[in-house]
């Protein structure tokens, strides 16, 4: 009897992880929300080990440091927030392949798109999509029920398990004229895909097929219906109790198939039902011999496929193959490590407690005697093996799938080519292309050498000998880029959106410029001119303002097309002479530095923004002709204000004021009718020099022009 069976049999990569997962925990506390697989075996074993199936998490209390693991089918996004909010430790092993269609829906949901899934509607990986986008997913396997929607935009994602034909040919019946857009993504799993493929080829090539797998599997049910269409000896094998080896030991070539949620165990046990058998795998490139040569059947051995190492378990140890995983038994704890046991061998292992994962200790094994164990082979003549080694595979296989998931990952760079960086990732080569670096061209290669860079994988090869992994950085870049960029122009619109010229808003210096300073305006950069500081004016920003500190400015311009908003400081402060009268009053005698003279007086600067006029016959008790010969600019002099007037920005200020009287010398009629004569010739011409000013510098208490001019006469 010649057994035939498929390279991709057995657990996925998604269901290994997950029960893995469950296996690992221990005590009380521990739940898998639904049954992790659809295989009663491995739910019966969760169960023995003190493990909890729930079918909903409503109405259950959770103690603090409770553990929920969430199968691979995914959950819907409020449970997560249920579990987040009952302070539980979620241990999500959701499939990546449903991670990724989970995204895809709640991206596309978001943008306003229009959700269709196709699957069974009451299969949980559908609920748990359908979670992502608050229930409004349309569920369908039916082509004219997507034809006949009329939206817009329109997101299509398929169930990862879904059969590829029966895919292909709805989309081939699905007219969506009337959508605008539609994104269609074909998200079958590729290991669905795969196994679907080899039992189309299997079933055509045997004489009867055993389909081995959970009854309430959705896969292997699709896995079943494909065999039965080619094979009418198609059995479906739930578990071992219901093998009947008569009904198909009279058959030649007997095909297995196993389903993704059916334990490799499972087929071993199976298998060892039967008699006098050889084995075969065939892997889908069997399809592209067979089109080329009409010859006898011709089919490819994997080395490396689970389900010969699987078949492996039941051979000679001479048999067993470095880096092979092969299931033991424990027969024995000593102090030094375990020994196991192998179906079919009458030889036992040793396994030092160096190789086995964890802080070894005989007791706790003791307890696991009988219990399975996986290992892998790491040496030959004699065979040694190793739980760590495994693990360590195992947990780089894990890895590598979530990359290829679209995981960002990070590598170091070792070394440069001509096309670009080349670096490690485990045992995997890393090689990121000179355009995948950055946004911009990169000139300088070795600069990366010895960094660590963020990556997504565009391509994994990990056939035969060659591993590697074509990495991007730029694709991270840019996605960080567009979402940087839409998150300020949103904040720009909300900030455009809620301010107008004048309004008056608080603002943080954040960096000074020679023309003025840049405001932190809620998030958003405004200018306030160097001449919108002070209204006495600054040569540098620092001495009216502090960078972090807070303050009030006045919006003054808004150009929304250009992104520019300019803010003024001094329009909410009061001008100096607003204020004038509350610092001075008439009478004070104050002290001031000369600032310019003109033919009939000097300006004194009484603070800045504060000038007073010193008329020429204010400044000495002896009469000038011109105020140059007693003062000169720069110099400090005391001077009385004589008159204050703020809404004209005057005041009136007199150094004589201060001075001593001198004595008056008696003068003859000749001599004041001389100077009197004189007086009046020059009256006219001084008379016009004074008008001007005095139009705008007197007024009630000021200084009139008969009286500055009488002056002159002392």
């Amino acid at each position: 009897m010649k057994i035939i069976k498929g390279k991709n049999g057995g657990f996925c990569f998604g269901v290994k992880r997950a029960v893995s997962r469950a296996k690992s925990l221990s005590g009380d506390g521990n739940y898998v929300l639904g049954e992790i697989i659809h295989n009663e075996a491995v739910v019966e074993e969760l169960s023995r080990l003190g493990i909890k199936t729930l079918d909903s998490i409503d109405g259950v209390e959770f103690k603090k440091g409770d553990k929920v693991l969430i199968r691979t089918h995914g959950e819907p996004k409020l449970t997560f927030d249920k579990l987040e909010k009952a302070g539980v430790e979620i241990i999500d092993c959701t499939c990546p392949f449903v991670k990724e269609i989970q995204n895809i829906v709640q991206e596309h949901y978001a943008k306003g798109y229009t959700i269709a899934i196709i699957g069974n509607p009451n299969h949980p990986e559908i609920k748990g999509i359908n979670g992502w986008c608050e229930q409004k997913a349309i569920i369908t396997e039916d082509a004219e029920v997507l034809s006949s929607l009329q939206f817009e935009k329109l997101c299509l994602v398929v169930q990862t398990t879904y059969s590829e034909e029966k895919f292909n040919n709805l989309l081939k019946n699905f007219k969506y004229s009337e959508v605008k857009t539609v994104d269609i993504f074909k998200t079958i799993c590729y290991t669905t895909i795969e196994r679907q493929k080899e039992a189309e080829i299997l079933s055509k090539k045997c004489d009867a097929v055993l389909v081995i797998g959970g009854a309430n599997s959705n896969n292997t049910q699709k896995l079943f219906n494909i065999c039965d269409k080619n094979c009418p000896n198609t059995f479906r094998v739930v578990s071992t109790a219901d093998f009947e080896y008569e009904k198909i030991k009279s058959f030649n070539k007997i095909g297995i198939v196993l389903g993704a949620s059916t334990p490799i165990e499972q087929f071993q046990e199976v298998i060892s039902h039967m008699e006098n058998i050889t084995e075969e795998i065939i892997t889908t490139e069997t399809v592209e011999s067979e089109k080329t040569a009409a010859v006898e059947e011709k089919v490819e051995v994997s080395e490396k496929s689970e389900m010969e190492k699987a078949f492996n378990n039941i051979k000679p140890s001479k048999d067993f193959k470095i880096g092979q995983i092969v299931s033991a038994y424990i027969s024995s704890a000593k102090d030094d490590g375990l020994t196991l046991s192998l179906k079919n061998s009458k030889k036992d292992f040793e396994l030092p407690s160096s190789e086995i994962m964890g802080d070894y200790n005989k007791e706790a094994y003791a307890d696991k005697i009988g219990q399975e164990m996986r290992v892998m082979v790491v040496a030959k003549n004699p065979i040694k093996f190793s739980e760590k080694a495994m693990e360590k595979v195992l947990k780089e296989e894990a890895e590598i799938e979530e990359i290829k998931a679209g995981k960002v990952f990070e590598a170091v760079i070792t070394a440069t080519n001509k096309g670009g960086l080349t670096g490690k990732f485990g045992s995997y080569q890393v090689f990121v292309p000179a355009s995948q670096i950055r946004l911009g061209f990169v000139k300088d290669l070795e600069k990366y050498v010895g960094k660590s860079l963020r990556l997504k994988a565009e391509k994994v090869e990990s056939r035969g000998a060659r591993r590697q992994i074509v990495g991007s950085q730029r694709i991270i870049l840019e996605a960080e880029k567009a979402e940087r960029d839409a998150i300020k122009a949103q904040k720009e619109a909300e900030f455009f959106g809620n301010i107008q010229e004048g309004d008056v808003v608080l603002g943080t210096p954040v960096r000074f410029a020679a023309f003025g300073a840049f405001i932190d305006v809620n998030g958003f950069d405004c200018l306030a001119h160097i001449s919108d500081l002070s209204w006495t004016g600054c040569k540098d920003c620092a001495e009216v303002l502090e960078i972090g500190t807070q303050y009030e400015f006045k919006i003054l311009k808004i150009d929304e097309e250009n992104k520019r908003v300019s803010v003024g400081y001094k329009q909410l402060q009061p001008k100096p002479w607003e204020t004038v009268t509350e610092r001075y009053n008439v009478g004070d005698v104050i002290k001031g530095k000369v600032v310019r003279i003109v033919s009939f007086g000097a300006f004194v600067e009484v603070e800045k923004g504060i000038d007073g006029l010193v008329h020429v016959s204010q400044i000495s008790n002896e009469w000038l002709e011109n105020p140059v010969t007693a003062l000169e600019v720069g110099q400090e002099v005391e001077a009385k204000i004589m008159d204050i007037n703020p809404e004209k920005e005057k005041m009136t200020l007199s150094i004589k004021a201060l001075l001593p009287e001198l004595p008056k010398p008696e003068k003859t009629e000749e001599e004041k009718g001389a100077k009197g004569k004189k007086r009046k010739e020059a009256a006219p011409e001084e008379e016009e020099m004074l008008r001007e000013w005095k139009d705008d510098n007197t007024g009630d208490g000021g200084v009139s022009i008969a009286e500055i001019l009488g002056n002159n006469e002392n």
